[in-house]
């Protein structure tokens, strides 16, 4: 699916630059042909070149008049198709010609269309439509070489145009073609990744804060393991709540307290992974684990300062309170676009975000405002108080060791064992 999105963004982006970089194109080539038609005015192929000269500007013309009407592929196939037979034409038309000898600037003319639309097709990024140009022009060229070399007879080389010099020339053209092919073909590639590494990028940048790139340049996978400290927030009672006053009041609440969270995580430089019901889940992954953890905290506080002054203005009102439950814990985490061709999510995997819900778990039945993991204090150093360590409940073997933070807390003072 993502591979199938890169491709029509690719071919949305040539047709949209191919249509003026085309004409751009075209334009030099015109006035390569308008020199050697001034050129050679006068000798064996004034009239040729003029010939080709006009056919050449109508037909460059008619094509860009055409294509913002037109199905820009068809048109993409037609205008490669008149290069092959301009180029095909001017490099029979002198072989059968002929020369005025040895040395005669018209060999190069005769042959520089050919090169100047065989890099012109390459430069719109078309991998079949340049091997079709490649193919076009240099069995055309191959066939009059074969028949004349078969059929001496015939005298389908005019005077003074050797068998040698044109085999040279078709060498040359095929080496060239093949060059061209291949650069096509690795930029393309090369174009077609950069999309998709933005792609992915833009997806991002909807939950990811500047600075941060979770986007692997190399492609192998849209997942990357990173340290991150996790904050998990959830509205106690919220079940109770709506019970007694209905979904469409309660939702407003909720709606205020996700507003909340969501200005807290943005300004720490956090990242808002998801809502779940009532919970809020927020990851921070900038910088060292210390800082991390540092900016989750300040957010958890800031959110709670938040909600304080929320409750006030509920108690004025005569509503009851929101209480808040945050949690916060850090580990390794798998963070990227989980996409399975069918769905393309923003997501956080690993064993840290299991451990989380456990600690969120523990965190509630103590009705506690804040709490955290021993592992996620230990990132902090002096920066949060560490008021008490909860026991163990039978069933609780699995969970990381839970602490309740700050001095606001109604717990015991009793520091933290380390």
């Amino acid at each position: 699916m993502r591979e199938q999105r890169t491709r029509e963004t690719l071919a949305v982006a040539l047709a949209a630059a191919s249509g003026p970089r085309a004409l751009a194109l075209r334009l030099v080539t015109f006035l390569v042909l308008l020199a050697a038609a001034q050129t050679h005015d006068g000798s064996i192929h004034a009239g040729s070149h003029w010939f080709v000269l006009a056919g050449y500007a109508v037909s460059s013309v008619w094509l860009a008049l055409t294509a913002p009407r037109r199905d820009g592929e068809r048109l993409a196939w037609l205008s490669t198709l008149l290069d092959a037979g301009l180029a095909v034409y001017v490099v029979i038309e002198h072989m059968v010609a002929g020369s005025d000898g040895p040395g005669d600037p018209a060999d190069t003319v005769s042959r520089l269309p050919a090169f100047l639309l065989l890099l012109q097709t390459g430069l719109t990024l078309r991998v079949w439509h340049t091997v079709v140009f490649a193919l076009v022009v240099s069995s055309a060229w191959a066939s009059v070489l074969i028949v004349g070399l078969a059929r001496p007879d015939l005298a389908v080389f005019g005077p003074a145009v050797t068998l040698g010099h044109q085999a040279f020339g078709l060498f040359a053209f095929v080496a060239a073609s093949l060059f061209v092919i291949d650069g096509v073909v690795r930029l393309r590639g090369a174009v077609a990744r950069a999309l998709r590494l933005e792609q992915e990028r833009a997806q991002l940048a909807r939950f990811v804060p500047a600075g941060i790139d979770l986007v692997r340049p190399d492609g192998a996978t849209p997942l990357d393991a990173r340290h991150a400290c996790l904050l998990a927030l959830d509205i106690r009672g919220f079940s109770a709540l709506t019970r007694a006053f209905g979904g469409r009041e309660v939702a407003d609440w909720l709606l205020a307290v996700r507003a909340a969270a969501h200005a807290a995580v943005t300004r720490e430089g956090g990242i808002v992974d998801k809502y779940v019901g009532d919970g809020v889940l927020a990851l921070f992954l900038a910088g060292p684990p210390e800082a991390q953890a540092r900016a989750a905290l300040a957010c958890a506080r800031a959110i709670r300062a938040e909600i304080r002054e929320v409750n006030r203005a509920r108690a004025a009102r005569r509503l009851p309170p929101l209480d808040l439950t945050a949690v916060l814990h850090a580990g390794e985490v798998l963070v990227g676009v989980f996409d399975d061709g069918h769905r393309a999510e923003f997501t956080v995997l690993g064993p840290a975000m299991n451990a989380l819900a456990r600690i969120e778990g523990r965190a509630k039945r103590e009705a506690l405002d804040l709490a955290a993991s021993k592992r996620f204090v230990r990132l902090l150093g002096p920066a949060a108080l560490a008021i008490r360590r909860l026991p163990r409940r039978p069933g609780e073997e699995d969970c990381p060791d839970v602490v309740a933070l700050d001095a606001d807390q109604a717990e015991a003072r009793q520091a933290c064992p380390s």
